[in-house]
Parts: C-alpha cells; sequence; structure tokens
C-alpha cells in the first residue's frame, strides 16, 4: 500500500524516479503530513526540493488553506521582517499603509520558507517565537498577534557548520527540525538520471516540436557517470541544450561530452574532495607559513642540482690546457683533476680548497657549501621549529612532513638547540 502511495504522489507532482532514497523522502513527507510538526527539507541545490512542502500540504488538513512559498535569500535584510510579519504605517521611510506579512494572510494554512539558512539573526529570533508560541509583533508595533501556520523550511547550506560560525540559531534549527527530510544529490541516485533526461527530452520535443533525442549505450555510461554538481537542473539545461543545438537526434558520447563540464567530468568524485582539502591546507595563517616553508626548502634543493650540473657540465667539456680563461692551479694535479672557468670560481666563495675539485664527491662538497650560503639557516630552524610545534613535540610526525629521517631531524634539532621544543 506503501508503494502504490508514493507512485501516486509521483504522479500526481511529476517526481522522476526510482531510488530507495527518493521513496523514503515521499514515504517520510506523507507520514508527517497530517501533523502540525515543522519540517526542515535539506539537500544540495537543484535536487527538487521544492516538491516536497506541496506534497506536504496537499496531504495535510490544511490542504484547503493557502499556501506560500518564500525564498528568504532572495528578500533584501532591511524589508525581511515586513515581509514575514507585516508592518504599521510610518514604522520606516516608505510604509505609507499597514501591510499584512505572510505569517498573517497564510493563517491556516502552509508556509514554504526556502533558503531559510539566509535568514539573519534577528529575523531568526522573531521566526523561533511564532514556530513556539504562534505570537508575532509587526514592525512598528506593539501589539501581539496570532498566527496558525505550518512551517516548512528548506536549506542547501550546512547548518551544523552555521552554528558552529555563529551565523544560525541553534535553538532554532532544532525547532525547524521536528522532522527531517533529506534530499540526495543526482550522483547518488545513478538510476534516476537516464529517466530525468528521458523526461526532459521528451518534454522539450513536445514543447518545440522537434523529434525527441536519445542516447547511445556509451554516452548513456557517460551521462550516468558524469557528477552533476548542478543535480537536476544541470541536467535539465544539458538535455535542452543538446535537444535545441544539434541536428542529429541520437546522441552519440563525443556529442555528449562537448555538454560537459570538462573538470567534473575527468574528476567526477575527486573535485569535491580536491576543494575541501584546499581549504584545510590553507585554512589559517600557520598552515600557509608550513606551505611557504616548504616551498622555499624544495627550491633550495633544486638549486642546488641545477648548479651541481652547470659545475659538472662546465668542467666536463671544455679542456683545461687549451683555454685562457682557465686558471692553472698551485697545487699538484692527478689525473681526476679539473681546473674550473674563471666565471663559475667567481661564483664560490674565496677559499683555496674550492679552486680545484679531484673528484665526484668534491663537487658535491663545492656545491653544499655553496649553496648553504643561499639557503638560510634561519629559515631551515624556523621550519624544523614549526614542524615540531604543529605536531606537539612528536619528532617521527614532524621528520615525516619534513621529508627527512628521525635521525637527520635528532641531529638538526640539536645542532639549533631546539631540544626544548
Amino acid at each position: 500500500m506503501a508503494k502504490q502511495n508514493i507512485q501516486q504522489v509521483k504522479q500526481r507532482f511529476g517526481i522522476i524516479g526510482v531510488s530507495s532514497e527518493l521513496d523514503r523522502a515521499i514515504d517520510i513527507a506523507l507520514q508527517v503530513a497530517p501533523t502540525d510538526l515543522s519540517v526542515l527539507i535539506t539537500g544540495e541545490s537543484g535536487v527538487g526540493k521544492e516538491n516536497f512542502p506541496q506534497i506536504i500540504h496537499q496531504y495535510s488538513r490544511r490542504k484547503h488553506g493557502p499556501y506560500f512559498a518564500i525564498n528568504c535569500g532572495s528578500i533584501p535584510e532591511g524589508t525581511i521582517d515586513s515581509e514575514l510579519f507585516g508592518h504599521e504605517k510610518g514604522s520606516f521611510t516608505g510604509a505609507t499603509a499597514t501591510r499584512k506579512g505572510y505569517f498573517e494572510v497564510a493563517n491556516g494554512g502552509t508556509l514554504f520558507l526556502d533558503e531559510v539558512g539566509e535568514l539573519p539573526l534577528s529575523t531568526q529570533a522573531r521566526l523561533l517565537r511564532v514556530l513556539e508560541t504562534g505570537e508575532f509583533i509587526k514592525v512598528g508595533s506593539s501589539q501581539v498577534e496570532k498566527s496558525d501556520v505550518r512551517v516548512v523550511a528548506a536549506t542547501n547550506l550546512n547548518i551544523a557548520q552555521a552554528i558552529e560560525r555563529g551565523k544560525f540559531r541553534e535553538d532554532l534549527f532544532y525547532r525547524l527540525n521536528s522532522v527531517p527530510i533529506r534530499i540526495s544529490p543526482l550522483r547518488d541516485r545513478k538510476e534516476d538520471i537516464a529517466l530525468l533526461f528521458r523526461k526532459f527530452a521528451g518534454d522539450c520535443a513536445e514543447k518545440y516540436m522537434m523529434p525527441s533525442i536519445t542516447l547511445t549505450e556509451d554516452a548513456r555510461e557517460i551521462l550516468t557517470n558524469f557528477r552533476w554538481p548542478g543535480n537536476v537542473r544541470q541536467l535539465k539545461n544539458v538535455t535542452e541544450q543538446i535537444s535545441v543545438i544539434e541536428h542529429e537526434r541520437v546522441i552519440t558520447s563525443e556529442i555528449l561530452q562537448k555538454y560537459l563540464p570538462k573538470a567534473d567530468a575527468a574528476l567526477p568524485v575527486l573535485a569535491s574532495q580536491s576543494r575541501d582539502s584546499d581549504q584545510k591546507i590553507f585554512s589559517s595563517e600557520r598552515e600557509i607559513l608550513y606551505q611557504v616553508l616548504f616551498d622555499m626548502k624544495k627550491d633550495i634543493n633544486d638549486l642546488k642540482n641545477v648548479v651541481k650540473t652547470i659545475l659538472e657540465d662546465a668542467a666536463a667539456s671544455v679542456p683545461q690546457d687549451e683555454n685562457p680563461i682557465f686558471h692553472s692551479s698551485t697545487a699538484p694535479q692527478d689525473k681526476a683533476s679539473v681546473t674550473l672557468p674563471l666565471k663559475y670560481e667567481e661564483l664560490m666563495p674565496k677559499k683555496n680548497h674550492l679552486t680545484e675539485v679531484h673528484d665526484r664527491s668534491d663537487f658535491q662538497e663545492a656545491t653544499e657549501v655553496e649553496i648553504a650560503n643561499l639557503s638560510l639557516e634561519d629559515a631551515e630552524k624556523e621550519m624544523i621549529a614549526l614542524a615540531l610545534e604543529k605536531h606537539n613535540g612528536k619528532r617521527k610526525l614532524a621528520a615525516s612532513e619534513l621529508g627527512i629521517s628521525e635521525r637527520t631531524l635528532y641531529r638538526k634539532i640539536k645542532e639549533y638547540n631546539l631540544e626544548k621544543l
């Protein structure tokens, strides 16, 4: 019987889908409709939240009463109180007459507050009062008035985060959330995607009197596996674009991919995770400093390799006894000895033991000494100190983040007198 009722609701309100998540949401709406409990509908933008307040209203005892849907995000903050609760004549500039608010005109019916998370805090306090007591006061008035209104609210915001940031009242959340209904995103209802595409294609063909488009098997697979960040609204837009623009009525995967954003198509699951990861990395100034220091370390290592390569190439490619720009060393030379060009020797510190490089290990030593002056000892010390502070002195974790061994980290700690961290 429950399945039969759900199917009737789908036909009545034009809801397309066979997923269990969608059926569950409709079933909850039917169960709560005969009561006067407040309902909070959550879900991403474009999933079709606006259908459920109408279901609740039409299957309630208030179905013959008024029904109003208000988008709280589209009303300016300065006038939202007047829109919801009304105002008295002369209460503010432009108030040339007394005006009834939605809570007054919707008396005995249902009020759908879409994007309720956008309400300013002052309006949230007024809303909490009318939900708890049924009482409200018009703007500019001192008279308490009564209203019998069933409130259904919806939002695509993360209310828990909004409460934590002080943008939404916790007590109002619990008052609105008497019965929660969550609408799953389209990517979690893959079995509904092809059905919705066919419905939108048929509607568009009928409206503009053209043959309906169909999908090849590989195009259907791409359509189903796409992430659809805009959910049903985005799917409808893409379907209508293809229907109007393409001459071919059989849509292949090549045609379909031209209408899908490349970033989302390539990374259907990881895109949101990547954004979340970036937000976590740069969530504080300290994390930004870590990132700068680690990038500096990488740049220094790259510079070491570049200078080392330049020195090796110069020593290997130019004969030492034929070019007049080469110095002759006063120290005895063996078969492996190489004299550096003047232009590279001028880059080196003025020390005799760097004038000659006798083997490959000497090259490494000379390069390390030169780059040590460029790497800034203080930056390395600061980087180690920050890593230790971040991990509360746990050296194993700090060494892992710095990309060095624990043994090296212990030596650096002793060298920079950081034992107390």
